[in-house]
């Protein structure tokens, strides 16, 4: 069954500088979020303590933060984590305190507020300022060799041009997946950086597979007696790999939203980012890299017909 004719003929080219205008309003929204806001850093960053607390009814926040204000605590991160009942709880650890003093303390002030029937300690963790420290530093490298990489291996499979279209669709995904945490204030962890490496690698399969198809029709092109210019070329691949595209995205993104609604809140975060990656992705494999990779064959062509041009003068 076929549910999408493999015989279409968008004009998705013709469509690059909207879409351009789309992609650039978009990261300026991103880069904005993150300029101005930034990104709400998990405990693996930041360092310190986390305490999950589940209470018997749900409380109010403000309540939360008064009963362990007077322990120290005013400065609190405080949040709700899968039902109302369930806090989080994540402070900065002082140089000469650790976290069972930390987890005792803001028990005890709870216990006070709310009675001590009326609350249960669900889990305790600490991370050292150090260990985040390197684990931003190891989260930023990774993101970084796998864009390198992908740039040699892209450059070698095809051309330059077409390496540097690829990575221009990976750095459009990252920075608006990274923009969307930074405006919707959610946790930013080390499960966030593995989802943005998934992101990679998918954005980068479909890519590949327009990119298949666009250098086997050149390939086809140059033999005709009368060759179609290369915007008709690269606008017909386009077209031919639509259906696989969209198909493989939509049982991909049906898997992803599963985990999101059903997969509880501790991999909540980790599926939202594959559900903005997935769609920003599909929507780059298109309108991102194939329009840049022809932009910049304009632009070597243009930079090869002048070199002619001054050879050519006496």
């Amino acid at each position: 069954m076929q549910l999408i004719s493999s015989d279409l003929h968008f004009d998705f080219i013709g469509k690059r500088k909207i879409a351009f205008i789309i992609s650039a309003v978009m990261l300026l929204v991103s880069l904005g979020a993150l300029a101005g806001k930034g990104l709400n850093f998990g405990i693996d960053f930041t360092g310190g303590t986390l305490v999950e607390v589940k209470f018997d009814k749900a409380p109010a926040i403000a309540d939360v933060r008064a009963a362990i204000s007077p322990r120290g605590f005013g400065n609190a991160m405080i949040q709700e984590f899968g039902s109302p009942e369930e806090i989080l709880i994540r402070v900065q650890n002082k140089e000469t305190e650790d976290s069972s003093v930390i987890s005792n303390a803001i028990l005890d002030g709870l216990s006070e507020a709310f009675t001590a029937d009326a609350i249960e300690m669900r889990r305790v963790e600490f991370v050292g300022p150090q260990v985040g420290e390197e684990l931003t530093r190891a989260g930023i490298m990774a993101v970084l060799v796998a864009m390198l990489a992908i740039l040699i291996y892209v450059t070698f499979r095809f051309e330059f041009r077409f390496a540097l279209g690829a990575d221009a669709a990976l750095l459009h995904d990252i920075t608006i997946v990274l923009g969307l945490f930074a405006l919707t204030g959610k946790e930013f962890t080390l499960p966030v950086i593995a989802a943005l490496l998934t992101v990679i690698g998918y954005s980068l399969n479909d890519t590949i597979v327009v990119f298949d198809r666009i250098r086997e029709n050149m390939a086809a092109n140059r033999k005709r007696k009368t060759p179609e210019s290369e915007v008709t070329v690269v606008n017909g691949s386009i077209n031919q790999t639509l259906s696989r595209t969209l198909m493989t995205s939509l049982t991909t993104l049906l898997v992803v939203l599963a985990l999101f609604i059903l997969g509880g809140e501790v991999i909540h975060d980790f599926a939202f980012a594959l559900i903005a990656g997935i769609l920003v992705g599909t929507y780059s494999s298109i309108y991102v890299a194939s329009p840049v990779m022809l932009s910049l064959a304009n632009r070597f062509k243009q930079n090869e017909d002048e070199i002619k041009e001054m050879e050519a003068r006496p």
